[in-house]
């Protein structure tokens, strides 16, 4: 019975405490907005797009739409100065290219070509002008290479086709050229080989004279007697007379 009653004051008291609303209740604080308030209404920005940067270009020399503190003050402008680069008109990089200052030809340009040379016309060149001729071809299909990749680079679209016609030309030169010099070493070899069989030809020489005839021998004295005619006598004789008895 003591228990009991000391759990039924303990508990009259705890509802005693939770009834009385003044003891447990703590003084309301008052709700003050500070002056750097971050509302949506103090940190609207003036442009559309909350970007303050807005219609600043370096490029384009544009400046704010509001006058700063060194709006009026007028920049610098920078010297007029384009450096001379001394440069060589006749540099071999210009063969790349169709002519100096030139990146591409047209395609009604680049028809405009001869036809190949004939192996028939190569063989009455001497070896200069074959020489000549074979880096002449070897220039022109560098210089429509170069046109290949730049068709290519830009995407054009047009231009191709012709560049393949005036290279298969080229080509053919170039093949016609081979062709006419190996004729050449072929004839040469030949005449190697029969020079080989020659007594009278020394390949070898240190003198640099490659012919050497034999020394001929020498013709026997002949004398003039068979030229000299006789000569016959102008006085008549008569005959003597027979002795008489």
């Amino acid at each position: 019975m003591a228990a009991s009653n000391v759990l039924r004051s303990s508990a009259g008291r705890i509802t005693r405490f939770r009834s009385s609303p003044s003891q447990n209740t703590l003084p309301a604080v008052p709700t003050t907005r500070a002056g750097f308030s971050t509302t949506p209404h103090a940190c609207k920005r003036r442009t559309k797009d909350n970007n303050a940067s807005r219609g600043v270009s370096s490029l384009y020399g544009s400046g704010p739409r509001e006058n700063l503190s060194m709006s009026d003050v007028p920049l610098p402008k920078p010297r007029d100065f384009k450096p001379k680069i001394a440069m060589d008109e006749n540099h071999g990089l210009w063969g790349f290219f169709p002519s100096q200052g030139k990146l591409l030809w047209t395609p009604k340009e680049t028809e405009e070509h001869g036809r190949p040379w004939a192996v028939e016309e190569l063989r009455k060149k001497s070896w200069e002008d074959l020489h000549a001729l074979w880096w002449v071809c070897c220039k022109e299909r560098n210089m429509l290479a170069t046109s290949k990749v730049e068709l290519a680079r830009g995407a054009l679209g047009f231009g191709e086709r012709e560049i393949e016609m005036r290279d298969e030309a080229v080509q053919k030169s170039m093949r016609a050229i081979k062709h006419a010099l190996t004729e050449r070493y072929y004839t040469w070899q030949d005449a190697v080989d029969v020079a080989k069989s020659d007594i009278e030809i020394d390949l070898e020489s240190q003198d640099g004279q490659a012919y050497k005839p034999s020394a001929y021998e020498d013709e026997p004295e002949t004398s003039d007697a068979w030229t000299e005619q006789p000569q016959r006598s102008t006085m008549t004789t008569k005959p003597e007379k027979e002795a008489t008895a």
